[in-house]
């Protein structure tokens, strides 16, 4: 049995149709279908989706290998829906003299200490907001996986380094700073 499995999705601010195997969802930020494997089922009761092992006529192997893809389906239909209802969220910070990300469209260009300039083009699902400053950046998306990628590929560019702090990271990511050479007397 999946613990993850077991537990009830919340639906009640979202319009979600059981087709089959097919979930179609409907929310304020988007919409989208779900396909469960052939092993599971859902099931609506009183604004909570449940999903279940269909039990009935599987072999004891084909039982084993259902209770191990139970709770990561309802852990992926989860971030959809969640996704669904509410735009999530990721802020990065770049920090250094003179680095900063200029938005033009769907298009980024970085400045970040190097010869060039880094030109990054967004995924048609992720928005990008950046203050004044140009060193604050948030990211918003309905797809979790998309946003982790983005912010992922975009603190790549140029990770923080451990002597002077410098570099793009997460917002609540710390960074551990390491000491300088020792001055020898």
């Amino acid at each position: 049995m999946s613990k993850i499995g077991r537990k009830p999705i919340d639906i009640s601010d979202l319009q979600v149709d059981i087709k089959g195997q097919e979930l179609h969802y409907k929310g304020k930020e988007g919409f989208g279908v779900y396909t469960l494997p052939d092993v599971l089922e859902a099931v609506s009761e009183d604004k909570k989706l449940f999903l279940k092992v269909k039990s009935s006529g599987l072999s004891c192997n084909v039982l084993r290998d259902a209770n191990r893809v139970w709770g990561l389906h309802r852990a992926l239909l989860f971030n959809n829906l969640q996704g669904a209802a509410k735009a999530f969220e990721r802020k990065l910070e770049i920090n250094g003299l003179g680095y900063k990300a200029v938005l033009s469209g769907n298009k980024v260009t970085f400045l970040l200490g190097y010869s060039h300039k880094i030109n990054f083009e967004l995924p048609q699902n992720v928005s990008l907001i950046i203050d004044k400053s140009g060193q604050k950046l948030t990211f918003k998306s309905t797809n979790k996986e998309l946003l982790g990628k983005v912010c992922s590929q975009v603190r790549a560019f140029r990770p923080p380094e451990p002597y002077k702090g410098t570099g793009i990271k997460y917002e609540s990511e710390v960074i551990v700073r390491k000491a300088g050479k020792a001055k020898s007397v």
